[in-house]
């Protein structure tokens, strides 16, 4: 592992774990981790949710 690019060490002195080291892990280990690419433990409804009163992006086909 390699510190900058696998992990780094917070405010508080613990090791965190960067996205780019849990997909080279390659799988979810479902532990709300801060940088997890697969979202685990997030609201589903707040990602990619557009707020009330803001066009979204995506055209109407």
């Amino acid at each position: 592992m390699i510190e900058g690019v696998d992990f780094y060490f917070n405010e508080d002195g613990l090791m965190v774990f960067t996205e780019a080291y849990h997909r080279k892990r390659g799988t979810c280990c479902k532990n709300k981790c801060r940088h997890c690419p697969w979202n685990y433990g997030r609201n589903k409804g707040s990602v990619g949710a557009v707020p009330p009163g803001v066009k979204s992006n995506k055209s109407d086909r």
